[in-house]
């Protein structure tokens, strides 16, 4: 259970010694290292893929160590994590010139997705229950998991009522695995229109997990059609979706093929931090 670890681990520890750091270091290096080389592979412009530290059960001198190496981007699966971590992390990263997440990029009148001007994008990278939307809008500058017209409406309203404009992407279930969320592949041009016409929101993106099987043709499939979807909601000329241009998908085991297709965010962890001792 969540609760369980964060019983069992202090999440807004700021102190970790020298060996995990260096093993940290190695990890984003490392990870750096292989999106250069896949966006090489694949004929990618360098530097068209960004980084983004999933953070889950890792503390905040875990994550400083990671921007320390060099990520400038980081998302967090569950509210409760933020909540632990946020205060830690902006003080610490404003100690080194950057700002993090919504609460210190407030003056921006809608979410950035660069690290343009030392600012760190914060994610939500996980689902996002209703009651939980007021604890994470102070923090993040952007939702990636918003899988329906319901939910968007949701964080839409409490946007407004905050006076502020917070990003998304629209999480699509391209594998059609029943243990994913996301929208359906064949209702995610609609819904997008839906999403992007919303006060409140800029849609961003799209976002999808690739299937859990070892078949590369079937992983690279459902990237694609991502891909290809994304690019009929840019042309669309539809109100709101000028800028949906980011596609998040990819992680610490498929990230070659995301970039083959087109990713433009890959949300890496275990690459990064090591097996996670807490689930």
């Amino acid at each position: 259970m969540m609760t369980a670890y964060m019983d069992h681990k202090d999440l807004a520890n700021e102190v970790i010694d020298e060996a995990r750091t260096k093993e940290i270091t190695d990890g984003v290096h490392r990870v750096l290292d292989d999106i250069a080389k896949a966006e090489a592979a694949s004929g990618r412009e360098s530097g068209s893929v960004k980084l983004l530290a999933a953070t889950k059960t890792r503390d905040v001198g875990e994550i400083m160590a990671a921007i320390d190496a060099g990520v400038r981007m980081i998302g967090e699966n569950r509210p409760q994590e933020i909540s632990a971590k946020a205060e830690g992390l902006i003080r610490q990263c404003a100690q080194r010139g950057f700002s993090l997440g919504a609460a210190a990029n407030a003056q921006n009148s809608a979410a950035s997705q660069t690290a343009s001007n030392g600012h760190i994008p914060f994610h939500l990278i996980g689902q996002l229950q209703s009651n939980k939307i007021g604890k994470v809008l102070p923090y993040v500058d952007i939702i990636e998991s918003v899988g329906s017209l319901e939910e968007a409406q949701k964080i839409a309203r409490r946007a407004v009522a905050r006076h502020i404009v917070v990003g998304v992407l629209m999480e699509v279930n391209e594998s059609g695995e029943a243990s994913k969320s996301g929208c359906e592949p064949d209702e995610a041009v609609d819904l997008a229109y839906q999403i992007a016409a919303l006060e409140g929101l800029q849609l961003q993106g799209l976002m999808t997990i690739g299937a859990h099987v070892d078949d590369e043709k079937t992983i690279r499939a459902g990237f694609a059609h991502l891909r290809g979807t994304r690019d009929t909601i840019l042309k669309s000329g539809e109100p709101g979706t000028a800028q949906c241009r980011e596609l998040s998908m990819g992680m610490t085991h498929d990230m070659d093929y995301a970039v083959a297709e087109g990713s433009t965010i890959v949300r890496v962890g275990t690459a990064i931090f090591g097996e996670r001792a807490f689930i």
